[in-house]
């Protein structure tokens, strides 16, 4: 008894902290502000790897520099033709270690201080990218003095590739769509097409995703598998994401098949009774946010109650159907679901004369 008393103190602390959770969440301003907060746990930490990487870019640079001064004071018997160009090489390769050492700098210490994951991932890659194409520009200008021909030339080469890579070049695309209109960020749970997973890494051609669920699990578990597709697919395929984050819950429902003479009015009364215990009042914070989106839009508003309701329908088969309905955050669904059905059914059976379930010797 004694051991039990501390469960429930412990299930009552724990719906008290989610209560408070909701009461903050109440508010779709309130929600929106929270969305864009910085992470609580973050801490920024100097990772072994990136002091390396700075440090070796950095020895390069001061190497070319070294070979520099050494090409302009020792090297006097090269003729002037072949040291410009040596110089003009050891130039390019002195700005763009410079450039890299400049750049892992401002990654590791601007960037990587920046609280909120997903808004350091996505500057992370568009810094990269600008960074790519600094280098790039650089090593064209040494390597090409003619102007007019790189130019010719690259418009050329330009051409030509377009056509062989449209699908990289559209994923490219997409990727900026995707940072712009964000259909989803790396950490949601989305549906995409028959892929179902949560979002690890959105690159500058293909998407990640960690799968959950999948032709080996009936529950919402990961499946340990991770699924890559083009980000193109957002031109042409519907995306469905489970945590959008103005509104980053879900409709759930848990369906019972029942026999006609079932007492219809006790299951219903046990199916609320349980739904609102664990989870009702935080349930009726959630409504009142979805009516207040609702309200915002074109759509009439729709008769949404703020606390579970049970519905009943008939089955293709001889037997009635009773579901109840409530909210859940998308990535504890199925752990929601197992908790209430276990203390639906520990409720129901306790009362076999009046909840008759399907048999297999009953006809």
């Amino acid at each position: 008894m004694e051991r039990r008393d501390k469960e429930s103190d412990k299930e009552q602390e724990n719906l008290s902290r989610l209560e408070r959770a909701a009461q903050q969440t109440a508010d779709p301003k309130t929600m929106q502000q929270k969305a864009k907060e910085p992470e609580k746990e973050f801490r920024f930490s100097l990772r072994k790897e990136d002091i390396w990487w700075t440090v070796s870019f950095a020895g390069a640079a001061l190497l070319l520099f070294g070979i520099q001064v050494l090409v302009n004071w020792r090297l006097e018997w090269l003729d002037a033709p072949s040291r410009l160009r040596v110089l003009n090489y050891v130039r390019g390769g002195l700005l763009i270690f410079t450039m890299l050492t400049v750049a892992k700098v401002v990654e590791v210490f601007l960037i990587g201080r920046i609280p909120n994951r997903v808004a350091r991932f996505n500057l992370k890659r568009i810094f990269r990218l600008v960074v790519v194409v600094a280098i790039v520009f650089v090593a064209i200008s040494v390597l090409f003095v003619n102007w007019y021909g790189a130019v010719v030339s690259l418009g050329l080469i330009s051409l030509i590739l377009g056509f062989a890579l449209q699908m990289p070049i559209s994923s490219f695309i997409a990727w900026i769509y995707i940072l712009a209109r964000a259909p989803y960020r790396v950490g949601d749970r989305i549906r995409i097409g028959d892929a179902h997973g949560d979002v690890i890494d959105v690159s500058y051609l293909d998407t990640t995703l960690w799968e959950f669920g999948g032709e080996y699990l009936w529950t919402d578990h990961p499946s340990g598998r991770i699924i890559k597709f083009p980000n193109s697919t957002v031109f042409d395929t519907p995306v469905f994401n489970y945590s959008w984050p103005l509104f980053p819950y879900v409709w759930n429902e848990i369906k019972f098949q029942l026999a006609y003479e079932s007492d219809l009015e006790f299951v219903a009364r046990t199916m609320r009774e349980v739904v609102e215990e664990q989870i009702g009042d935080i349930m009726s914070q959630k409504v009142k946010v979805y009516k207040h989106i609702l309200s915002e839009t074109p759509v009439d508003e729709l008769e949404v109650k703020e606390h579970p309701v049970v519905h009943f329908r008939v089955s293709e088969n001889t037997w009635l159907e009773a579901i109840v309905r409530y909210l859940v955050p998308p990535k504890e669904a199925g752990r929601t679901k197992t908790r209430l059905i276990k203390e639906m059914l520990a409720r129901m059976n306790a009362k076999p004369d009046r909840v008759l379930f399907p048999k297999s010797n009953l006809r």
